[in-house]
Protein backbone atom coordinates (compact mmCIF):
# COMPACT_ATOMS: atom_id res chain seq x y z
CA UNK A 1 0.00 0.00 0.00
CA UNK A 2 1.78 3.35 -1.05
CA UNK A 3 1.67 6.05 1.61
CA UNK A 4 -0.80 8.42 2.18
CA UNK A 5 -0.83 11.91 0.60
CA UNK A 6 0.26 14.45 2.74
CA UNK A 7 -2.39 17.56 3.30
CA UNK A 8 0.06 20.56 2.94
CA UNK A 9 -2.44 23.47 3.21
CA UNK A 10 -1.97 25.14 6.55
CA UNK A 11 -4.04 28.16 6.17
CA UNK A 12 -7.22 26.41 7.41
CA UNK A 13 -7.19 24.07 11.07
CA UNK A 14 -9.38 21.13 11.20
CA UNK A 15 -11.86 23.03 13.88
CA UNK A 16 -11.81 25.74 10.70
CA UNK A 17 -12.45 23.37 8.02
CA UNK A 18 -15.60 22.33 10.71
CA UNK A 19 -16.64 25.81 10.42
CA UNK A 20 -16.39 26.13 6.56
CA UNK A 21 -18.68 22.61 6.85
CA UNK A 22 -21.63 24.44 8.67
CA UNK A 23 -22.26 26.98 6.88
CA UNK A 24 -22.49 25.37 2.87
CA UNK A 25 -25.09 23.86 1.37
CA UNK A 26 -23.49 21.67 -0.69
CA UNK A 27 -23.51 18.20 0.92
CA UNK A 28 -21.16 16.32 -1.03
CA UNK A 29 -18.78 19.09 -0.04
CA UNK A 30 -19.76 18.84 3.44
CA UNK A 31 -18.45 15.25 3.59
CA UNK A 32 -15.12 16.46 1.76
CA UNK A 33 -14.29 19.32 4.37
CA UNK A 34 -14.94 16.66 7.25
CA UNK A 35 -12.52 14.17 6.03
CA UNK A 36 -10.12 16.66 5.18
CA UNK A 37 -10.44 17.84 9.31
CA UNK A 38 -10.57 14.24 10.40
CA UNK A 39 -7.06 13.81 8.53
CA UNK A 40 -6.10 17.21 10.05
CA UNK A 41 -6.39 15.92 13.28
CA UNK A 42 -4.79 12.74 13.18
CA UNK A 43 -7.64 10.16 12.04
CA UNK A 44 -6.61 6.78 9.65
CA UNK A 45 -7.38 7.71 5.92
CA UNK A 46 -9.62 4.80 5.97
CA UNK A 47 -11.31 5.47 9.22
CA UNK A 48 -11.79 9.73 7.76
CA UNK A 49 -12.99 7.53 4.53
CA UNK A 50 -15.28 5.44 5.77
CA UNK A 51 -17.34 8.12 8.22
CA UNK A 52 -17.89 10.52 4.94
CA UNK A 53 -19.13 7.64 2.74
CA UNK A 54 -16.09 7.69 0.37
CA UNK A 55 -13.15 5.24 -0.56
CA UNK A 56 -9.73 5.80 0.36
CA UNK A 57 -8.94 6.30 -2.79
CA UNK A 58 -11.62 9.02 -3.39
CA UNK A 59 -10.09 10.42 -0.28
CA UNK A 60 -6.61 10.44 -2.09
CA UNK A 61 -8.02 12.02 -5.09
CA UNK A 62 -9.96 15.05 -3.10
CA UNK A 63 -6.75 15.72 -0.70
CA UNK A 64 -4.71 16.23 -3.91
CA UNK A 65 -7.50 18.71 -5.26
CA UNK A 66 -7.46 20.34 -1.83
CA UNK A 67 -3.56 20.89 -1.84
CA UNK A 68 -3.74 22.50 -5.49
CA UNK A 69 -6.60 24.52 -4.74
CA UNK A 70 -8.05 25.03 -1.37
CA UNK A 71 -11.08 25.21 -0.36
CA UNK A 72 -12.44 26.23 -3.39
CA UNK A 73 -11.29 22.68 -4.87
CA UNK A 74 -14.01 20.87 -2.72
CA UNK A 75 -17.06 22.06 -4.33
CA UNK A 76 -18.88 19.69 -6.49
CA UNK A 77 -18.40 20.46 -9.95
CA UNK A 78 -20.85 19.54 -12.71
CA UNK A 79 -20.90 18.53 -16.33
CA UNK A 80 -21.28 21.01 -19.02
CA UNK A 81 -24.18 19.18 -19.67
CA UNK A 82 -26.18 18.91 -23.63
CA UNK A 83 -25.84 22.00 -25.77
CA UNK A 84 -28.32 24.60 -25.80
CA UNK A 85 -31.34 23.68 -28.48
CA UNK A 86 -31.47 27.02 -29.37
CA UNK A 87 -28.84 29.57 -29.73
CA UNK A 88 -28.91 32.93 -27.96
CA UNK A 89 -29.77 34.31 -30.72
CA UNK A 90 -32.75 32.02 -31.47
CA UNK A 91 -34.04 32.26 -27.72
CA UNK A 92 -33.91 36.05 -27.91
CA UNK A 93 -36.15 36.24 -31.08
CA UNK A 94 -38.52 33.19 -29.29
CA UNK A 95 -39.07 36.46 -27.19
CA UNK A 96 -40.04 38.24 -29.74
CA UNK A 97 -42.67 35.35 -31.37
CA UNK A 98 -43.95 35.26 -27.36
CA UNK A 99 -44.37 39.46 -27.13
CA UNK A 100 -45.96 39.82 -30.57
CA UNK A 101 -48.56 37.23 -30.31
CA UNK A 102 -49.92 34.55 -32.42
CA UNK A 103 -51.18 35.26 -35.80
CA UNK A 104 -54.99 34.09 -35.48
CA UNK A 105 -55.40 32.59 -39.07
CA UNK A 106 -52.06 31.11 -39.57
CA UNK A 107 -51.71 29.48 -35.69
CA UNK A 108 -55.58 28.93 -35.55
CA UNK A 109 -55.29 30.17 -31.90
CA UNK A 110 -55.44 33.75 -30.39
CA UNK A 111 -52.99 33.38 -27.36
CA UNK A 112 -50.13 31.48 -27.14
CA UNK A 113 -49.83 28.05 -25.43
CA UNK A 114 -46.72 25.98 -24.67
CA UNK A 115 -47.94 23.46 -26.96
CA UNK A 116 -48.36 26.45 -30.09
CA UNK A 117 -44.97 27.49 -29.32
CA UNK A 118 -43.48 24.19 -29.15
CA UNK A 119 -45.09 23.73 -32.60
CA UNK A 120 -43.52 27.06 -33.95
CA UNK A 121 -40.06 26.33 -32.76
CA UNK A 122 -40.36 22.79 -34.43
CA UNK A 123 -41.18 24.49 -37.80
CA UNK A 124 -39.02 27.65 -37.64
CA UNK A 125 -35.41 25.56 -36.09
CA UNK A 126 -36.52 22.20 -36.34
CA UNK A 127 -36.17 21.46 -32.60
CA UNK A 128 -38.56 19.60 -31.24
CA UNK A 129 -39.13 20.02 -27.20
CA UNK A 130 -42.04 19.03 -24.67
CA UNK A 131 -44.32 21.91 -22.85
CA UNK A 132 -42.60 21.57 -19.87
CA UNK A 133 -39.17 22.63 -21.21
CA UNK A 134 -40.88 25.32 -23.03
CA UNK A 135 -42.38 26.51 -20.09
CA UNK A 136 -38.81 26.73 -18.34
CA UNK A 137 -37.56 28.49 -21.47
CA UNK A 138 -39.86 30.92 -21.02
CA UNK A 139 -39.24 31.51 -17.47
CA UNK A 140 -35.57 31.88 -18.20
CA UNK A 141 -37.01 34.96 -20.73
CA UNK A 142 -38.02 36.16 -17.25
CA UNK A 143 -41.62 35.65 -18.83
CA UNK A 144 -44.91 34.51 -16.68
CA UNK A 145 -48.33 34.11 -17.07
CA UNK A 146 -50.11 37.25 -16.46
CA UNK A 147 -53.89 38.77 -17.09
CA UNK A 148 -54.13 41.60 -19.82
CA UNK A 149 -55.49 45.02 -18.92
CA UNK A 150 -58.63 45.50 -21.75
CA UNK A 151 -58.41 48.64 -23.29
CA UNK A 152 -60.99 50.68 -25.05
CA UNK A 153 -60.42 50.23 -29.34
CA UNK A 154 -60.78 54.16 -29.35
CA UNK A 155 -58.23 54.66 -27.35
CA UNK A 156 -55.12 57.08 -28.62
CA UNK A 157 -51.48 56.30 -28.02
CA UNK A 158 -50.44 60.06 -28.82
CA UNK A 159 -53.13 61.72 -26.69
CA UNK A 160 -51.73 59.69 -23.99
CA UNK A 161 -48.14 60.46 -24.45
CA UNK A 162 -49.08 64.52 -24.79
CA UNK A 163 -51.16 64.66 -21.56
CA UNK A 164 -48.72 65.06 -19.62
CA UNK A 165 -47.07 67.95 -21.36
CA UNK A 166 -50.87 69.53 -20.87
CA UNK A 167 -50.28 70.37 -17.10
CA UNK A 168 -48.19 72.92 -17.23
CA UNK A 169 -50.12 74.52 -20.43
CA UNK A 170 -53.56 73.87 -18.26
CA UNK A 171 -52.65 76.27 -15.35
CA UNK A 172 -54.32 80.04 -14.81
CA UNK A 173 -52.40 83.30 -14.87
CA UNK A 174 -53.25 83.39 -10.98
CA UNK A 175 -51.29 79.72 -10.21
CA UNK A 176 -48.08 81.61 -11.47
CA UNK A 177 -45.32 81.81 -9.08
CA UNK A 178 -46.70 79.77 -6.35
CA UNK A 179 -46.27 75.29 -5.81
CA UNK A 180 -48.02 73.15 -7.84
CA UNK A 181 -49.27 69.90 -6.64
CA UNK A 182 -50.85 67.01 -8.86
CA UNK A 183 -53.76 65.73 -7.41
CA UNK A 184 -55.73 62.51 -8.97
CA UNK A 185 -59.09 62.06 -8.52
CA UNK A 186 -62.19 59.78 -9.40
CA UNK A 187 -65.06 57.95 -7.44
CA UNK A 188 -65.80 54.49 -7.27
CA UNK A 189 -69.19 52.16 -6.19
CA UNK A 190 -69.32 50.62 -2.61
CA UNK A 191 -72.39 48.57 -2.01
CA UNK A 192 -73.91 45.35 -1.12
CA UNK A 193 -73.54 43.65 -4.24
CA UNK A 194 -69.71 43.99 -4.36
CA UNK A 195 -67.10 41.88 -6.33
CA UNK A 196 -65.10 38.79 -4.41
CA UNK A 197 -61.05 38.84 -4.80
CA UNK A 198 -58.67 36.26 -4.61
CA UNK A 199 -58.02 34.48 -1.80
CA UNK A 200 -55.22 31.56 -0.33
CA UNK A 201 -56.72 27.87 -0.52
CA UNK A 202 -55.89 24.88 -1.32
CA UNK A 203 -55.19 23.34 -4.76
CA UNK A 204 -57.75 22.20 -6.54
CA UNK A 205 -59.91 23.82 -3.95
CA UNK A 206 -63.26 25.83 -4.76
CA UNK A 207 -63.40 28.16 -1.40
CA UNK A 208 -66.52 29.69 -0.51
CA UNK A 209 -67.39 33.58 -0.15
CA UNK A 210 -70.39 35.70 1.15
CA UNK A 211 -71.52 37.60 -1.83
CA UNK A 212 -74.72 39.85 -1.27
CA UNK A 213 -76.97 40.27 -3.47
CA UNK A 214 -78.91 43.09 -2.57
CA UNK A 215 -77.90 46.53 -4.64
CA UNK A 216 -78.24 49.29 -1.92
CA UNK A 217 -74.57 51.31 -2.31
CA UNK A 218 -72.95 54.78 -1.78
CA UNK A 219 -70.20 56.09 -3.51
CA UNK A 220 -66.47 56.94 -2.20
CA UNK A 221 -65.14 59.90 -3.89
CA UNK A 222 -61.25 59.91 -3.07
CA UNK A 223 -58.75 62.03 -4.33
CA UNK A 224 -54.46 61.75 -3.55
CA UNK A 225 -51.82 63.63 -3.58
CA UNK A 226 -49.00 61.51 -4.08
CA UNK A 227 -46.11 63.37 -3.62
CA UNK A 228 -47.33 64.67 0.03
CA UNK A 229 -49.02 61.10 0.23
CA UNK A 230 -52.44 63.23 1.51
CA UNK A 231 -55.49 62.92 0.30
CA UNK A 232 -59.53 63.82 0.15
CA UNK A 233 -62.21 61.50 0.47
CA UNK A 234 -66.45 62.45 0.92
CA UNK A 235 -69.17 59.35 0.93
CA UNK A 236 -72.08 60.64 -1.11
CA UNK A 237 -75.35 58.51 -1.94
CA UNK A 238 -75.40 59.40 -5.68
CA UNK A 239 -72.44 60.37 -8.41
CA UNK A 240 -73.89 63.79 -9.81
CA UNK A 241 -72.38 67.30 -10.24
CA UNK A 242 -73.69 68.52 -6.84
CA UNK A 243 -71.47 65.74 -4.72
CA UNK A 244 -68.60 66.71 -7.03
CA UNK A 245 -68.84 70.13 -5.41
CA UNK A 246 -68.70 68.96 -2.17
CA UNK A 247 -65.47 66.73 -2.84
CA UNK A 248 -63.76 69.91 -4.79
CA UNK A 249 -64.51 72.09 -1.50
CA UNK A 250 -62.92 69.29 0.31
CA UNK A 251 -60.26 68.95 -1.81
CA UNK A 252 -59.52 72.45 -1.51
CA UNK A 253 -59.11 72.71 2.46
CA UNK A 254 -55.95 69.93 1.74
CA UNK A 255 -54.08 71.71 -0.50
CA UNK A 256 -51.38 73.35 0.82
CA UNK A 257 -51.74 76.87 1.98
CA UNK A 258 -50.38 79.32 -0.93
CA UNK A 259 -49.95 76.33 -3.08
CA UNK A 260 -52.26 75.84 -6.45
CA UNK A 261 -53.75 72.17 -7.35
CA UNK A 262 -53.99 70.16 -10.47
CA UNK A 263 -56.88 67.99 -10.21
CA UNK A 264 -56.77 65.15 -12.81
CA UNK A 265 -59.51 63.64 -13.32
CA UNK A 266 -61.70 61.73 -15.71
CA UNK A 267 -64.81 62.52 -18.54
CA UNK A 268 -67.82 61.57 -16.68
CA UNK A 269 -70.97 64.29 -17.55
CA UNK A 270 -69.86 65.27 -13.61
CA UNK A 271 -66.68 66.22 -14.54
CA UNK A 272 -66.85 69.12 -16.79
CA UNK A 273 -67.21 72.62 -16.66
CA UNK A 274 -70.04 74.86 -16.37
CA UNK A 275 -72.67 76.30 -14.45
CA UNK A 276 -73.42 73.13 -12.13
CA UNK A 277 -69.39 72.71 -11.66
CA UNK A 278 -68.11 75.09 -8.87
CA UNK A 279 -64.43 75.06 -9.11
CA UNK A 280 -62.39 76.92 -5.93
CA UNK A 281 -59.55 79.08 -7.46
CA UNK A 282 -56.84 76.84 -5.78
CA UNK A 283 -57.94 74.12 -8.63
CA UNK A 284 -57.59 73.30 -11.97
CA UNK A 285 -59.28 70.74 -13.50
CA UNK A 286 -57.33 69.03 -15.94
CA UNK A 287 -59.41 65.83 -18.14
CA UNK A 288 -57.89 62.70 -18.89
CA UNK A 289 -57.59 61.80 -22.51
CA UNK A 290 -60.86 59.64 -23.29
CA UNK A 291 -60.14 55.82 -22.97
CA UNK A 292 -57.66 56.34 -20.78
CA UNK A 293 -57.70 55.27 -17.46
CA UNK A 294 -54.94 53.30 -16.79
CA UNK A 295 -53.38 57.06 -16.48
CA UNK A 296 -55.27 57.52 -13.36
CA UNK A 297 -53.69 55.76 -10.05
CA UNK A 298 -56.89 56.04 -8.27
CA UNK A 299 -57.70 52.68 -10.08
CA UNK A 300 -55.13 50.95 -8.64
CA UNK A 301 -56.10 52.43 -5.14
CA UNK A 302 -59.71 51.33 -5.82
CA UNK A 303 -58.56 47.55 -6.45
CA UNK A 304 -56.08 48.21 -3.41
CA UNK A 305 -59.23 49.19 -1.43
CA UNK A 306 -61.45 46.52 -2.91
CA UNK A 307 -58.86 43.76 -2.40
CA UNK A 308 -58.53 44.45 1.46
CA UNK A 309 -61.09 46.71 2.80
CA UNK A 310 -64.13 46.59 0.72
CA UNK A 311 -65.20 42.49 -0.46
CA UNK A 312 -66.34 39.50 1.38
CA UNK A 313 -68.26 41.18 3.51
CA UNK A 314 -72.13 41.76 4.20
CA UNK A 315 -73.42 45.23 5.13
CA UNK A 316 -77.34 45.28 5.97
CA UNK A 317 -77.92 48.91 5.90
CA UNK A 318 -76.22 52.50 4.00
CA UNK A 319 -74.57 53.46 7.02
CA UNK A 320 -72.97 50.14 7.33
CA UNK A 321 -71.87 51.19 4.03
CA UNK A 322 -70.99 54.87 4.53
CA UNK A 323 -68.72 53.13 7.99
CA UNK A 324 -66.95 50.50 5.80
CA UNK A 325 -65.96 53.33 3.26
CA UNK A 326 -64.56 55.89 5.86
CA UNK A 327 -62.90 53.10 7.52
CA UNK A 328 -61.27 51.91 4.38
CA UNK A 329 -60.56 55.49 3.32
CA UNK A 330 -58.58 55.78 7.00
CA UNK A 331 -56.86 52.64 6.59
CA UNK A 332 -55.12 54.06 3.39
CA UNK A 333 -53.90 57.41 4.64
CA UNK A 334 -52.61 55.76 7.58
CA UNK A 335 -50.32 54.47 4.89
CA UNK A 336 -48.49 56.95 3.87
CA UNK A 337 -45.91 54.67 1.96
CA UNK A 338 -48.57 52.98 0.35
CA UNK A 339 -50.35 56.03 -1.10
CA UNK A 340 -46.78 57.04 -2.82
CA UNK A 341 -46.39 53.38 -4.05
CA UNK A 342 -49.49 52.86 -5.18
CA UNK A 343 -50.20 56.72 -6.83
CA UNK A 344 -46.67 57.58 -7.79
CA UNK A 345 -46.46 58.60 -11.43
CA UNK A 346 -42.87 59.94 -12.88
CA UNK A 347 -44.60 62.45 -15.34
CA UNK A 348 -47.12 63.64 -12.45
CA UNK A 349 -44.71 66.37 -11.56
CA UNK A 350 -44.62 70.21 -13.06
CA UNK A 351 -42.02 72.85 -12.55
CA UNK A 352 -43.21 76.41 -12.95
Amino acid sequence: MGQPIEITRTEYSAAALRGLAGKTDDGAMVRRLLAMALVLEGESREEAASLNGMTRQTLRDWVHRYNAEGVAGLRSRSGPGRPPALSAAQMEELREIVLKGPDPERHIVVRWRCADLCEEVAERWSVRVCEQTMGRWLRRLEMTRLQPRPYHPKKDPKAEEAFSRLVKASLPETAAGKPIEIWFQDEARVGQHGSLEYIWAPIGSRPLAVRDNRHDSAYLFGALCPSRATGAAIIMPAANSEAMNEHLKEIATQVSPGAHAVLVCDGAGWHQRGERLQVPENITLLPLPPYSPELNPMENVWDYLRGNKLSHSVWDTYDAIVRACAEAWRFLLDDPKRISSVAMRSWACVNV
